[in-house]
């Protein structure tokens, strides 16, 4: 295979040829593409963005061998579908591995996949699963650097040796530290000119040392004994605090105790790391917990926090959305840290649709206690898809409420 040479370069314009390989795939409509029949042309039914577009016209160059071999390319974090579906309907791969690390992203893809009528993609269950010699893997640059550092330890462990991997972000969230992760890992990371708001990094060459390979087997998930709580949390790459303690997880614990001591089964929503989860069977030994998140990276976390902690047995995890598979009126306690963020933007529509769940899951007069940074103010908010919200503790900087279902 050649090897793409992209020149490092501050300034954003539009992606030149790159050396030996033809000019730019023309930018396309992607659901244009995808419609399939000229009378079917309501409104776009996908979110295609630069970045996406940019992956998509660059496979081919970097590995487009790969794509005609079935089950040589992987995805990771396809936020839409429209990564997997372009390699399938533009390139012709087949086979295609996608690791989506948020059920929602999932959902999106089978629903676009189903619309358009397109087949020819897997969702392996295991790191090791999804890049067992893989030889293109293409990425959404994550948030956060542990995610992508467990990403880039996985491929350059299991993929086969000459696997590239394509990682793709926008230029305002991209940082040098991204170079910094790959460069562990692999023996050569370049990054591309800036196309629109888009930039790429491709990295080649997996480290194969012996030293290098004994390296790349460690440290995830990572393990941390918190003195503090006497316990021991558990965490992948990219879940939310961490191997640590969040600020208003621990205003939250202090708190917990009077949350509705006669409850026989609670719900964490949001369980990130599991520490709230956990935290609850461990000082009620009487209670079960329904621990549920979105995220594959939490599910595994809170899944192997209860695991080391001695309390799996009545700890059960679930992937779902803000907690959209648990029963109605099967809880009469309900916990939840809210997330504001949705990757990079400030949102507080996860938050809001926990409030809305926990309103169903909460048998009449169960309670949602909830921790929340004070300058949101979601008092309000609270009652309106709850109920009746009291002030439990309020620092300077964290809220506790608690709101009793109206059922």
């Amino acid at each position: 295979m050649s090897r793409v040479t992209y020149h490092r370069t501050r300034q954003c314009a539009c992606a030149p040829a790159l050396p030996g390989y033809p000019q730019q795939v023309p930018s396309f409509d992607f659901a244009d593409h995808f419609r399939r029949s000229p009378a079917d042309r309501g409104p776009d039914l996908m979110t295609i963005d630069g970045t996406d577009r940019f992956l998509l016209d660059e496979a081919p160059h970097v590995h487009g061998d790969a794509l005609r071999q079935p089950g040589e390319v992987a995805v990771v974090d396809d936020r839409y579908g429209v990564l997997t579906l372009g390699l399938l309907s533009l390139h012709g791969a087949d086979g295609i591995r996608v690791v989506q690390d948020s059920l929602t992203s999932e959902r999106a893809l089978g629903a676009a996949a189903g619309t358009f009528g397109r087949r020819g993609f897997t969702h392996p269950r295991s790191l090791e699963d999804a890049f067992r010699n893989v030889r293109l893997v293409l990425l959404r640059l994550p948030k956060s650097n542990d995610r992508l550092d467990e990403i880039a330890r996985a491929v350059a462990r299991w993929a086969a040796p000459d696997v590239v991997l394509l990682c793709g972000g926008v230029n305002k969230h991209m940082t040098l530290s991204q170079n910094d992760v790959l460069r562990r890992y692999f023996g050569d990371v370049t990054a591309s000119r800036g196309r629109g708001k888009s930039r790429l990094l491709v990295a080649q060459d997996p480290l194969a040392a012996a030293a290098a390979r004994a390296a790349v087997t460690a440290p995830w998930p990572r393990r941390v004994h918190l003195d503090e709580l006497g316990m021991t949390i558990v965490a992948h790459g990219g879940v939310f605090a961490g191997a640590s303690l969040d600020l208003g997880t621990r205003v939250l614990l202090e708190a917990m105790d009077d949350a509705v001591p006669s409850a026989r089964t609670a719900v964490d929503l949001g369980s990130g790391n599991g520490v709230i989860a956990v935290e609850l069977a461990r000082r009620r030994p009487a209670i079960r917990v329904i621990a549920t998140d979105v995220t594959s990276t939490a599910v595994d976390s809170t899944t192997a926090t209860a695991e080391a902690n001695g309390v799996a047995d009545r700890v059960r995890v679930l992937r779902s959305d803000a907690g959209d598979e648990i029963d109605s009126g099967s809880a009469q306690l309900a916990l939840c840290n809210p997330p504001f963020h949705e990757g990079t933007t400030v949102s507080t529509d996860a938050a809001e649709a926990m409030f809305r769940n926990a309103a169903t899951i909460l048998q009449a007069g169960g309670e949602l206690w909830c921790v929340w940074n004070s300058h949101l103010r979601y008092r309000p908010v609270l009652e309106r898809l709850v109920g009746p919200t009291r002030q439990v503790v309020r620092t300077a900087k964290f809220t506790v409420t608690a709101s009793v279902a109206r059922g």
